[in-house]
């Protein structure tokens, strides 16, 4: 496997957004550079932060709104995690507006109501506000808990011992199999808690069942090509979500990965564009996310 990294850094300074040069800078800084580095991303992320603690301002690149929403936590706090193990008071700011939009029976909604549609993809649009949405629930308090680990106000929070339990009744409650993206971040969170909630090992066994053991999951109602792989299921390496997939299927994907790099240097993604600078933004992050995990698994 081999990875052009003057090509990535040139990529990213010609067709990335600043927090995913930022993140990129991180990500390749020295350990004397680090922490000027992660004053960089931090000073990049509060651009999308409103005053209520929480992020709009297309965080998340189908989602152009201003108004804070809880798709853009997700980014948030990835940006949080890659920080660590310093952390910042905007992670628990951000866990105190997840908590005043979180609904009655514990969960988010998928998004709140938008004062900009355009730009923004239609299942954002589309979103009833009165309804938790295990989607949306379970991949942000995922990455709250991976922010938790270094951070212990974000780990002490009212909001994420909430979400967690909505997570884990959700859960507990499907019938079937979900759609894909929900399946992979209900997995993302299982394998998150897997250390501290007795009901996830039994859940995740239930959930796993659903995935094939080549780890790729169909998007229904996605691209002709879109779906999800082993390493968007798997990322990290020696987490139990890790074992529900034949390794030799996470040692292709890896490989797919690396492989993946274009001639200009960056990632592309396969899912569906919306607008045009989301579409840049898009390969912006899948390049950081793309270098992150094979970093994280030995290939880079």
């Amino acid at each position: 496997m081999t990875v052009n990294l003057t090509a990535a850094a040139g990529f990213m300074a010609t067709h990335a957004r600043l927090l995913d040069r930022r993140r990129f800078h991180l990500l390749t800084a020295s350990p004397a550079d680090a922490g000027a580095a992660r004053e960089g991303v931090l000073a990049a992320l509060d651009a999308y932060r409103n005053p209520d603690g929480g992020y709009g301002w297309g965080l998340e690149p189908d989602l152009r709104s201003p108004e804070s929403q809880p798709g853009a936590a997700l980014h948030a706090f990835e940006v949080f995690e890659e920080i660590a193990p310093a952390t910042a008071p905007q992670a628990a700011a951000l866990c105190d507006w997840l908590e005043s939009v979180t609904l009655p029976d514990g969960g988010l909604p998928f998004a709140l109501p938008l004062t900009v549609a355009d730009g923004t993809a239609p299942w954002w649009r589309g979103a009833d506000p009165g309804v938790s949405a295990l989607q949306i629930t379970a991949v942000s308090a995922a990455a709250a808990h991976r922010v938790a680990a270094s951070d212990p106000a974000v780990a002490a929070h009212p909001w994420l011992r909430r979400a967690t339990r909505y997570c884990l009744d959700a859960v507990e409650a499907l019938d079937g199999a979900p759609h894909a993206y929900a399946l992979s971040f209900a997995l993302h969170f299982l394998d998150a808690v897997h250390e501290t909630e007795p009901r996830a090992a039994g859940l995740m066994r239930r959930m796993g069942a659903y995935l094939p053991r080549n780890g790729e999951l169909r998007v229904e109602g996605g691209t002709e090509d879109e779906r999800l792989r082993p390493l968007d299921v798997a990322p990290a390496p020696g987490r139990p979500v890790r074992d529900l997939l034949d390794p030799e299927a996470v040692r292709a994907d890896l490989a797919r990965l690396a492989a993946l790099q274009a001639d200009d240097g960056g990632w592309t993604v396969d899912y569906a564009v919306i607008s045009p600078a989301g579409a840049l933004e898009w390969r912006g992050a899948a390049t950081v996310r793309a270098l992150r995990v094979l970093r994280a698994n030995g290939a880079l």
